[in-house]
This record gives C-alpha cells, sequence and structure tokens, in this order.
C-alpha cells in the first residue's frame, strides 16, 4: 500500500496537475459566474484578474537575463566539446543540420497546419477576451514591415538596453551569441571566470523563476477566471486545438527523423524502432533526456552498432547541447499564438523567429519544462512580434506536447548517434544486427 500512496502523493505534488486543476476550475467557475448574471460576483472576478498580469510580469521580467546568460554559457560548453576532437566536431555538425533542417519544417508545418486547420475565429476571440490586454514588440513591428533594412536594424540595434526594454529580443540573442563566441577566444584565466559567472547567472534567475511558477496555480486561476467568464467553457475547445497542432507537428519531425536515420545512418525501421522502444518509454515516464541517458547508451552499443566509445561522447553531448523538437514544438507555439492574435507573419518576421528558436533550443537545453517553455517560447514570440499573454493557458495544457518533445528528443538523439557514428563502425554490427 505504501508504493501506490507515494505515487499518489508525488501525483498531488505534481505542478502541472495544478496548474491543469487551476485551469480548469478558473474556467468553470468563470462560466458559472457569468451564467448566474451576478454583478456582484462579476465584479470579484473582475478584482482578481490583475493578480494574473501581475504573475505572467513576473515570469516576463526573466526572460532576457535567462536567455543572454545561458547563450553564453551554451557557446561555451559548445566550443570546449569541439576542441576535444574529430568526433565531437562531426557531432556538432550533425546536430546543426539536423536543427537548421527541423527548425525550416517547424515553420512550414506549423503554417501548413493552421492553413489547413485554422482556429475558430469566434471561439480564439473570446478566449483573448479574458486575457489582459499585451503589446506587440517594437521590434517585431518592424518585422513585419518585411523591408530588409527593418530586419537587419532589428539585429545591431544601437541601444543593447533600450532593444531588451523593447522586447527586442533578437538583437539582444545576437549580442549574446557574438558575446559568447568571443569569450572563448579569451584565455582560460579570463574565460573560466567569464563563464561561471554566466552560469551562476542563469542558475539564479532559474532559482527566481521557481519561484514565480511557485504561484503557477494562482496566476492560471485568475487568468481562467477572465477567460470562462467571457468565453465560457467553449475556451476549453481552442485549447484541445492547440495540443493537437503542436502534437502534430512533433509526430511529423519524430517521422522525418526515422527517415533520416534510414537514409544516412543506414539502418532499418523495423531494427531502428526496436532497438530505441526501450529509452522512449523511458523518455515517455520519466520527460526527461538525462534520465533516458543510460538506457540511451546502452541501446546504441548493444542494438545500433555503435562502439562504447562513440556512444559514451556523443550521446551526453547530444543532451546537452541538441534537442531537436524544441524548435519544432516552440514555433508551433507561436505561429498558433500569432493566428489567434491575427498577427501577419511576413519573410522577415518567420526569419527572426527561426533563428531564435534555434538559439534558445541551445540556451534552454537542461532547463525544467515548465521553466524551459517561458525561456523559450517567449523570446521568439516577442522576436516575431506575437503578443505572449496567452502563454500562461498554453502552459497549463503543456504535459501531453512536452511528452512528445522528450521523446522526440531521445529519437533524435539516438539517430544522430547511428548517422555520426555508423560509417566508421558499419562493421561492428552486434549480435543484435538480426532483430
Amino acid at each position: 500500500m505504501s508504493r501506490p500512496r507515494s505515487r499518489l502523493r508525488a501525483l498531488l505534488s505534481s505542478m502541472s496537475l495544478w496548474v491543469v486543476v487551476a485551469l480548469i476550475l478558473g474556467l468553470v467557475v468563470g462560466a458559472l459566474v457569468e451564467v448566474s448574471g451576478s454583478a456582484a460576483l462579476t465584479g470579484a472576478i473582475e478584482a482578481v484578474e490583475p493578480l494574473g498580469g501581475v504573475w505572467l510580469n513576473a515570469l516576463r521580467i526573466t526572460v532576457i537575463p535567462l536567455v543572454f546568460a545561458m547563450l553564453v554559457t551554451g557557446i561555451v560548453s559548445i566550443a570546449d566539446a569541439a576542441s576535444t576532437g574529430r568526433l565531437a566536431v562531426r557531432a556538432l555538425v550533425v546536430f546543426g543540420i539536423m536543427l537548421t533542417a527541423s527548425t525550416i519544417y517547424a515553420i512550414l508545418a506549423g503554417l501548413g497546419l493552421l492553413n489547413l486547420w485554422p482556429i475558430d475565429p469566434v471561439a480564439g476571440q473570446a478566449l483573448l477576451s479574458g486575457i489582459p490586454g499585451d503589446t506587440i514588440a517594437a521590434v517585431g513591428e518592424a518585422a513585419h514591415t518585411d523591408g530588409l533594412r527593418a530586419f537587419l536594424n532589428s539585429l545591431a540595434p544601437s541601444n543593447l538596453i533600450k532593444a531588451a526594454a523593447d522586447d527586442g529580443v533578437l538583437g539582444v540573442v545576437v549580442f549574446a551569441i557574438a558575446f559568447g563566441f568571443a569569450a572563448t577566444r579569451l584565455e582560460p584565466r579570463l574565460r573560466t571566470p567569464l563563464a561561471l559567472f554566466f552560469e551562476a547567472t542563469a542558475e539564479a534567475v532559474v532559482v527566481i523563476v521557481h519561484w514565480v511558477l511557485l504561484a503557477a496555480p494562482i496566476g492560471v486561476f485568475a487568468l481562467a477566471l477572465g477567460v470562462g467568464l467571457r468565453a465560457g467553457v467553449g475556451a476549453a475547445g481552442v485549447l484541445g486545438h492547440y495540443i493537437a497542432i503542436v502534437c502534430l507537428s512533433q509526430i511529423g519531425v519524430i517521422i522525418l527523423v526515422y527517415l533520416a536515420v534510414r537514409v544516412f545512418g543506414k539502418i532499418g525501421f523495423g531494427r531502428f524502432s526496436q532497438a530505441i522502444a526501450p529509452a522512449q518509454v523511458v523518455a515517455f515516464s520519466t520527460q526527461s533526456s538525462l534520465a533516458s541517458l543510460p538506457v540511451m547508451v546502452e541501446r546504441a552499443r548493444d542494438y545500433l552498432g555503435v562502439s562504447h566509445a562513440s556512444a559514451g561522447l556523443v550521446l551526453p553531448l547530444a543532451v546537452a547541447v541538441f534537442r531537436l523538437t524544441s524548435p519544432v514544438a516552440n514555433l508551433a507555439v507561436c505561429l498558433y499564438a500569432a493566428q489567434l492574435y491575427g498577427v501577419p507573419l511576413g519573410i522577415a518576421a518567420l526569419i527572426a523567429g527561426g533563428l531564435t528558436a534555434i538559439a534558445v533550443s541551445i540556451a534552454s537545453v537542461g532547463l525544467p519544462g515548465q521553466v524551459s517553455f517561458f525561456a523559450s517560447v517567449g523570446p521568439i514570440c516577442l522576436a516575431m512580434g506575437v503578443p505572449i499573454g496567452v502563454l500562461p493557458l498554453l502552459l497549463a495544457v503543456e504535459v501531453i506536447p512536452d511528452i512528445l518533445r522528450t521523446i522526440g528528443n531521445v529519437t533524435a538523439d539516438l539517430a544522430a548517434t547511428r548517422i555520426i557514428a555508423g560509417d566508421d563502425e558499419a562493421e561492428t554490427e552486434t549480435a543484435a544486427a538480426g532483430i
């Protein structure tokens, strides 16, 4: 009896569960008040609603320092990894190609899915009517002009502090990348303390985000009250549609990973599927690529024909700096929010979102799911000029998409490992080759 009880306690202590409960409760209570027509209760809800805006602003203030600090430390760590040898360099090249391809796919798939299956405009506007007003960032407005000069100006703002204050995330990201590469050119006695400073800064901001997320059930409940009051429980249909769009985008990229490993890794679908299934099960149950690492190493070595040395280097590196589903899922969220708000996205805005998605996929590696959702999606939305007021409601239903994120990352890690080491180690096929 102790094991079921401990599992129940773990479930009840899960922040994701409480956020979902707060979302449902807020929608239902708001809808019931709307049906009742009580002016007093409506006034009470309108008095509580600002709490949601305060909570969202508390999260929003952490985005710029967190992304900047983690980009610098991520680039320094990649440079350090590249210095370890030819295999590490090859791995980083393959990771970069796959991330770029997944970003292009994400934009095409997200736009295609939303064109084939658009958001119900009535339900979407009803949902937005309960969310505090949000403004579009100035850099996003510039990107929407599709003008090359406006886009280039957003890459190199004349005043970095002003750009950060105006949510000019793309300029901040570009400067952080340049700063990170500049740090790799310093001698070790200067580079090491600088990297430690930004690593400590990132960790401190993550602690702040954790504190803010402790109030997530309250913040989501306050926001959901307003949505329920004005949109009713019909808002649940929009959230369900959102889950379907994000999940379909991720399923598509996972299928493409299977095709890529068949062509470039020279391994059959059946063998690859059976070899990685245990790692996918661990990913599903833990929602953690790091927790799946021991199983991934064992399956790559014993069932994918990868040497122990290659698996021991490539897979930890993949877990540290490579998240294939990050651009796919994050851009799907941003494209969904753009259609929800009716924000037109031209080529410049899509390029800005794609570049930011690749950068934050590196910066947010290793963060917990709820923290990485805001650290990853927020900067992309701001770079594209898309309001972020709806993100807390989308966070509340992120549980299912997050499972697919982890499964997709584990699948891509093993596929990349086979592709990277496959040509050199094809002759080392083990007894598992008969699978």
